[in-house]
């Protein structure tokens, strides 16, 4: 039941797979490896409740094991509840210190609930441990902008787009800096690569403002024109 359970997984036929999983805990009620994919099953539909359930089934079988605090982070993460995922990464970390996956979601978790001073800490040990990290650098990017230091920010996105030159977010996210600090002329720039890369300016940025004219005012700026329809563009 456990090996046809992982084919179903694996071809992502997650109700298949959880029930063959359910059949082999009922033969085994102590089989970990069981509990643990069927709990990735559980959350490849999106039911987090019983993702965390089932994690914490193998927790109490295997305590040691980082893998699954990691995994119970992510759900607890994608549920929304920034703190238990916090506390999941930290046991996650304490007994596996060099995984860089984990110092970087928990860098998210941190930056989800507003912390962006240890969000920081996190993707700076995440970009230690695995130098060519993007994503990393991009949302460390992320969180010095947050706090008004748009200096490191911008050299921060800078680094993730010569790590990865189709980081459509990191393009965008060093254009909006570059618009804070009245650099038009790049601002466009970055502004347009996103577009390029199938980034709907519009949609991102009033996603994170009320409005152009909010913008302006947050910032004490005046945007040209042709900036301002580029991030109005298509907007209802």
């Amino acid at each position: 039941y456990y090996n046809r359970g992982v084919a179903y997984e694996d071809r992502g036929d997650f109700d298949r797979a959880i029930q063959d999983y359910t059949r082999a805990v009922e033969l085994n009620p102590n089989d970990a490896d069981a509990y643990y994919n069927r709990g990735v099953a559980y959350k490849g539909k999106g039911d987090f409740d019983r993702a965390i359930q089932d994690y914490t089934r193998v927790m109490e079988l295997n305590p040691d094991d980082a893998e699954v605090y990691y995994n119970r982070g992510v759900a607890y993460k994608d549920r929304g509840d920034f703190d238990r995922a916090i506390q999941d990464y930290t046991r996650a970390m304490e007994l596996n210190p060099n995984d860089a996956e984990v110092y970087y979601n928990r860098g998210v978790a941190y930056e989800d609930r507003g912390d962006f001073g240890r969000a920081i800490q996190d993707y700076t040990r995440a970009i230690e441990l695995n130098p060519n990290d993007a994503d990393a650098y991009n949302n460390r990017g992320v969180a010095y902008s947050n706090r008004g230091d748009f200096g490191r920010a911008i050299q921060d996105y800078t680094r993730a787009v010569e790590l990865n030159p189709n980081d459509a977010a990191a393009y965008y996210n060093r254009g909006v800096v570059r618009l804070i600090l009245s650099e038009w002329e790049r601002a466009r720039e970055d502004l347009t690569v996103a577009k390029n890369l199938s980034v709907d300016i519009a949609e991102v940025f009033y996603q994170e403002h009320e409005s152009v004219a909010e913008f302006e005012q947050r910032y004490n700026i005046s945007l040209p024109a042709d900036i301002a329809a580029l991030l109005t563009e298509g907007s209802a």
